[in-house]
Parts: structure tokens; C-alpha cells; sequence
């Protein structure tokens, strides 16, 4: 993005709920048959949290479309393969910045959010996405709109600490912090 600014771009950190488990399913390959819950996002142009569900996909999709680029943790594969389920939009084609991704890349295993926020951010996230799948069940929209929200806020501010810091940390199997250098900018 030449010629703009950090101030000026218009990141988009996302995160989405399902209503089916990937067993419901039948399996991690069908997670555009798991259906979409709820989903939000962050505009660091607005400054605003924009909460979705199921009938405001088409206005989600144009948002993510429409932004310099969009964040978030587990992104390419999770989250567009769900929205997948609903549109045939090439999501291929936003400008992505997936933590997962990278971090993956660089230490050669999987980590998860809540133990990146434990060990860099000192905070939680606030439920799982197993709860959020019962909350689904149970017709409690509220829990799983603030559980969404807490995740968007969770990514948004590892993925900042990150830029800043150029690190950020992950707990060991021995539950001891481990520093991990991350290349990490604004576009």
C-alpha cells in the first residue's frame, strides 16, 4: 500500500462463531458446512466493533473486501472456508494477514490464541468455541456476540503488541513464556 500511512489504512481484524462442529459435519474438510453463528469485526478507520450474523453475511463480505487488509487468527482456513458455505467470493483475493499462518510457519506447530493472550497480553480469551457451538444450541446470541467481540479484541491487540515489539510470547508444554521473534508490520 504505497503512500499510505498506518493512521490512514483501514485494517479489519475478524472473527467468526459456527453453529456446527466440525464433527457435525463430518470433518475438518466440510467447514463450509458448519455454518456461520456470528461474527465480528474491528476498523481500525472507524474504530468500531460491527457485529454480523447469518442474513448480514452479504454486507461482512463487502466489508472484508473493501479493506486494506484484513487480520485475524486461523483466518485463510477457517474463517473464509466457513464463509465459503455462503458465497461463491474469492477470498483468496483480500489482502490477509493470518497470526496462525506465520506462526505456524516459524516454530513448526500450531499455538492457540488463548495462549498467545496468556503469555503476551497476560489476559484470556473468554469462553472456547465449543462453548460458543452450546451456546448456539441454547439460543444465547448475547454470550456468543460478547465471546466473538473478546476474540476480535484479543487478535487485534496480540497483533499490535507484535508490531510493536517485533515479538510477541507463547507458554511452553511446561507453562513457562517463550519469546518468539514476529516480522510483523502494518501494510
Amino acid at each position: 500500500m504505497v503512500g499510505l500511512s498506518a493512521e490512514s489504512m483501514n485494517l479489519v481484524y475478524f472473527d467468526l462463531e459456527t453453529q456446527k462442529s466440525a464433527e457435525e459435519v463430518g470433518g475438518w474438510a466440510n467447514k463450509n458446512k458448519m455454518g456461520f453463528s456470528f461474527g465480528v469485526t474491528y476498523s481500525t478507520r472507524d474504530q468500531h466493533f460491527r457485529p454480523y450474523e447469518e442474513e448480514d453475511i452479504p454486507a461482512l463480505v463487502h466489508e472484508l473486501s473493501t479493506a486494506d487488509q484484513v487480520i485475524g487468527f486461523n483466518i485463510i482456513h477457517f474463517d473464509y472456508a466457513v464463509l465459503a458455505g455462503y458465497t461463491d467470493f474469492d477470498f483468496s483475493q483480500i489482502p490477509t494477514f493470518d497470526l496462525l499462518a506465520d506462526l505456524h510457519a516459524k516454530l513448526g506447530f500450531r499455538v492457540g490464541l488463548n495462549n498467545l493472550a496468556q503469555a503476551t497480553l497476560q489476559s484470556e480469551k473468554s469462553a472456547d468455541g465449543l462453548q460458543a457451538l452450546d451456546w448456539f444450541r441454547e439460543g444465547a446470541f448475547a454470550k456468543i456476540a460478547i465471546y466473538c467481540r473478546q476474540d476480535v479484541v484479543v487478535t487485534r491487540d496480540l497483533h499490535q503488541f507484535g508490531c510493536e515489539n517485533k515479538f510477541v510470547y507463547y507458554l511452553n508444554a511446561l507453562k513457562k513464556p517463550v519469546k518468539i521473534a514476529v516480522d510483523w508490520g502494518y501494510p
